[in-house]
């Protein structure tokens, strides 16, 4: 049975194009601890010249083509998300870089989180909605009740259980490794033993109750194996 699968943030790649090497650093570390593919690159003409990201962190001072510009250029070519990033806070900047095409504004200085919240937010206007129910198989996991079912069974699972099993459906047959579901289902600066993951995992499978449905692939991770949906008889 064919799996419906949700957009994950580390397939979203970002590009900050920002000429002050710090603050460059500085978005491009947080962006990748939040979990995206983030690149800087210092001036217009090497946006302009990158592969074409999700998401564009435009800074308008750029030195060598206006950051207003490179917008306009940006979109003619492209559907990327642009946020555009700087120290100008007057009305008329702001309306001249929407009309060029950004799809949000941002002044400097600025918090990480929000950064993030303006990310989420451009991704969620430009992208279709994702499905709240995720099936692989005879297991359904529906994002919006938190419910689980396997052939229609209702399966109780706890919070961190089913984190667990969310990370692997979202995108079944792919191995998720033991760090990154540590780091969603419990905490991104998980330092405790991992063991702890196994403990939770065996509680899942034995609540599911379907032989192959989680899989260990050692020395990797997990993933939700291919599991055959046996034939009615007539």
């Amino acid at each position: 049975m064919s799996a419906h699968v949700r957009g994950h943030v580390e397939e979203t790649r970002v590009l900050v194009v920002e000429d002050d090497r710090g603050i460059a650093e500085s978005l491009v570390r947080g962006l990748r601890q939040a979990g995206y593919e983030a690149e800087g690159v210092r001036t217009g003409r090497a946006a302009l010249s990158a592969p074409t990201p999700d998401v564009v962190l435009l800074d308008l001072g750029l030195p060598d083509i206006d950051g207003v510009e490179v917008c306009r250029r940006l979109r003619a070519r492209s559907d990327a998300a642009i946020i555009a990033v700087t120290a100008r806070g007057e009305e008329a900047d702001r309306v001249v870089a929407l009309d060029e095409g950004a799809d949000d504004y941002l002044v400097k200085p600025f918090g990480l989180a929000e950064l993030l919240a303006r990310i989420r937010a451009v991704l969620r206007r430009r992208r279709p909605a994702e499905p709240e129910v995720l099936r692989h198989g005879p297991l359904a996991v529906d994002l919006r009740t938190r419910q689980i079912a396997v052939d229609g069974r209702e399966v109780a699972l706890t919070p961190k259980e089913f984190a667990i099993l969310e990370c692997l459906a979202a995108d079944p047959g792919r191995v998720v490794s033991r760090q990154q579901i540590l780091e969603r289902a419990w905490d991104a600066h998980w330092y405790g033993p991992t063991k702890v993951l196994d403990v939770h995992v065996a509680a899942l499978r034995r609540k599911l109750g379907v032989p192959g449905l989680v899989e260990t692939v050692y020395g990797q991770g997990f993933r939700l194996g291919a599991v055959e949906v046996p034939e009615v008889q007539s």
